[in-house]
């Protein structure tokens, strides 16, 4: 599976870009097709046409949970859905939101139906947002498949809030260690070495290091400068491919320090998803197929794409969940008593419930078991060049208790 760009056109001779994820070329030709839009190019997405979200290009989840709420509260209010949507163009403050609003409301206007109209623009309404518009307005409850959609939107801010809080600590320590260092190596240990040059002391080995670095620094700052650029470019581009795509995906299942997190995010994601999809009555293989689309491990990804192909043949979905062996015992527990029991979606809601906790949980480990390790090495880094100074003053009154 590959994320393709594509341009297109659609029945009223509007042209259309975005992403869709497909195996080949032909078979995302043949899906836009199915959308009822024109391909006119197609090329595979990489880090140099991937889709970024930058300068407010897209809306965050949060923007979305807002607009959901704020809907909902409009049209129950009576006000007709034009109406709501002129209400909500007003006052949106995201200028690349405001636009989509408002292309929105004048297709509306045409004729066209709220889901159809919002698939014009699905670089601002997700794909999930767009499916539960159209089953709400195929059923008449269209406010139901908003409130829903406010909660997934309101879920997915807060995961995305906690990840983000247990990255930023490690980062800023990070950044400052580093700076420290530099500024030990270009500005302290330079003076500290200046008082000894006179003096015929033999520098201690840990001191001859430290004061090499620092000069080497000093005098080729670019190229330290060049080697750190030419790492990052590289590791983003190797996270582009997909070898960097597997091994990184692997990673986060392996690794001690974040399986937890990983796994328990993929559990959440897929229940969360799928509880949502399946209460507005869209069927299982479409939850899947969005439920794919939306988790961000490539193995995940893939094994929920697995499960879709096993359930169009007729196959209970808590057997290719079992056989993937990626999601712990309890989901595949719980959506087979759904399963047997009728219920699927209240032990899918339940199971989400849980699982939201469970990311809280393993989220505030992770920053426990982060917090001590930054700091040792911080300590490390910097006790090495600290040492690296005062070996020479021990070796300086060592000198003058021989006199």
């Amino acid at each position: 599976m590959a994320t393709y760009q594509y341009a297109a056109v659609d029945k009223f001779g509007k042209e259309k870009k975005g992403s869709i994820d497909a195996t080949t070329p032909d078979r995302a030709a043949s899906m836009l097709k199915g959308e009822g839009l024109l391909p006119v190019k197609i090329t595979e997405q990489n880090i140099f046409n991937k889709d970024l979200n930058i300068g407010g290009s897209k809306v965050s989840n949060r923007e979305l949970a807002v607009f959901c709420r704020q809907f909902v509260s409009i049209i129950n209010a009576g006000v007709p859905i034009m109406d709501a949507l002129g209400m909500m163009e007003e006052q949106t403050e995201s200028k690349p939101f405001k636009k989509a609003i408002g292309e929105v409301r004048t297709s509306v206007a045409k004729g066209e139906t709220l889901g159809n109209s919002m698939r014009a623009r699905t670089d601002i309404f997700p794909t999930m947002l767009i499916n539960m518009v159209d089953a709400g307005e195929a059923s008449g409850s269209i406010d139901v498949s908003f409130t829903r959609m406010a909660t997934q939107f309101e879920k997915d801010a807060y995961l995305a809030g906690l990840v983000k809080k247990a990255m930023i600590y490690p980062i800023v320590v990070l950044v400052v260690a580093i700076a420290v260092c530099i500024v030990l190596l270009v500005k302290v240990v330079p003076t500290f070495m200046d008082m000894f040059k006179d003096m015929d002391i033999k520098m201690p080995g840990i001191t001859t290091f430290v004061v090499n670095a620092s000069d080497w620094l000093k005098a080729n700052w670019f190229i330290a400068v060049g080697v750190i650029a030419i790492i990052v470019i590289g590791f983003k581009i190797f996270t582009t491919t997909k070898t960097g795509t597997i091994f990184f995906a692997t990673a986060a299942i392996k690794l001690p320090a974040i399986k937890n997190f990983t796994i328990k995010s993929a559990s959440s994601r897929l229940a969360r998803t799928l509880s949502t999809l399946t209460a507005a009555g869209i069927s299982m293989i479409d939850s899947l197929d969005i439920t794919a689309k939306t988790m961000s491990n490539y193995l995940f990804k893939q094994a929920v794409y697995e499960c879709k192909e096993e359930v169009k043949k007729g196959v209970p979905l808590s057997e290719p969940l079992k056989r993937c062996g990626l999601f712990p015992p309890m989901v595949i527990h719980m959506t087979k008593i759904g399963e047997e029991t009728g219920d699927l979606e209240a032990m899918l809601t339940k199971m989400a419930d849980y699982y939201d906790e469970e990311v809280e949980a393993a989220t505030q480990a992770l920053m426990a078991a982060l917090e001590p390790v930054i700091i040792l090495l911080m300590a490390g880094i910097c006790g090495v060049i600290i040492g690296a100074v005062i070996a020479p003053m021990g070796a300086l009154y060592s000198g003058l208790d021989n006199l």
